[in-house]
């Protein structure tokens, strides 16, 4: 991340419309179940609206400093994994739930999105659910993103390249300057 995508992401203003906002319409009607996995934490704002919601939560984080931050601040309470999301460091069928926000854009490439789809799939038991939601591509989006990594996904193929992925069921709904996913394990 640069210093500006960084600022912005560790903010109370931004931990504050993760709360209050952006994870309600993101996990609205989402049953995590006892078991959850959150794939690309970053600085930890959607880690803390999760953890009381389930009995048990893993993370992923890729980026080394962010672990060290992550097990500083939630490692009595959840476990935190520095692992790569499109090789997640971690047993099939294990979750009742995999969620990931705003962090799929970060992935380098739609072929590694894929990956980290079927990753997705793989720790997951049957009947559970994959749900996040990301930003839809935009000038000040791309602005904040300059020098990152920044592979935007079109909310408009993501429900197929899920069902690619191996998901029986997948759904996309566009908001305001974002989307929504959610996508089953079938039997």
């Amino acid at each position: 991340m640069n210093l500006i995508h960084r600022r912005l992401c560790s903010s109370r203003k931004w931990a504050r419309a993760v709360e209050e906002q952006l994870l309600p319409w993101a996990l609205e009607d989402v049953s995590l179940g006892p078991d959850a996995l959150e794939i690309g934490p970053g600085y930890g704002a959607t880690t803390r609206v999760l953890l009381p919601r389930v009995r048990h939560l893993s993370v992923v984080e890729a980026d080394a400093s962010y672990v060290t931050g992550l097990r500083r601040e939630f490692g009595d309470r959840a476990e935190v994994l520095h692992g790569d999301g499109a090789a997640l460091p971690l047993p099939d069928g294990r979750f009742d739930s995999v969620a990931c926000f705003t962090m799929l854009h970060h992935v380098p490439s739609p072929r590694l999105q894929d990956v980290l789809f079927a990753e997705a799939r793989r720790v997951l038991r049957p009947g559970g659910v994959f749900a996040g939601c990301d930003a839809l591509s935009s000038w000040s989006f791309r602005l904040i993103h300059l020098g990152d990594t920044c592979v935007p996904v079109p909310p408009a193929t993501l429900a197929a390249r899920l069902r690619a992925a191996g998901f029986g069921e997948a759904e996309v709904t566009v908001g305001k300057g974002s989307f929504r996913f959610r996508a089953v394990r079938g039997g």
